[in-house]
């Protein structure tokens, strides 16, 4: 796999101000990467992550403000569990646990916000492809 598809859901108070800064700075990051913005990394639901790969995402990144610093006090930590729970169906259904990250970004961190979301798309593009064809039987 060389374009995998990501989807990053990025907080509006911080980690989505981190992704303009870097814009602004002028940090590219792959442009297959698809930046989503919520409300709050809190609000990343399970279920969300689950159909983003049901959807053809070939890796998702859930990013939030950093621990202490949540503009609704304990949304991040909300996000912590909840992607934890995924990641844990994640790895049941067979898709890789390592397709779905959390990480802490705040709002002067573009460089920084620039740098997590290449990493992530090249560890899932270094991963084994998600919907390979089945090969053909010769008989």
């Amino acid at each position: 796999m060389t374009e995998p598809k990501v989807l990053v859901f990025a907080c509006n108070w911080c980690s989505y101000a981190g992704a303009d800064l870097a814009g602004i700075s002028r940090r590219s990051y792959p442009a297959n990467a698809l930046v989503l913005r919520v409300p709050c990394s809190g609000r990343v639901d399970p279920g969300i992550i689950l159909k983003a790969f049901e959807r053809g995402a070939d890796g998702v990144l859930v990013t939030g403000c950093h621990p202490g610093d949540c503009h609704y006090r304990t949304g991040n930590e909300h996000a912590a569990h909840r992607v934890e729970m995924a990641r844990t169906l994640v790895e049941q259904l067979g898709l890789g646990k390592e397709r779905l990250r959390i990480e802490w970004i705040s709002s002067s961190e573009g460089e920084r916000f620039a740098a997590i979301v290449t990493k992530f798309t090249q560890d899932v593009a270094a991963s084994k492809p998600l919907w390979e064809k089945p090969k053909e039987v010769v008989a």
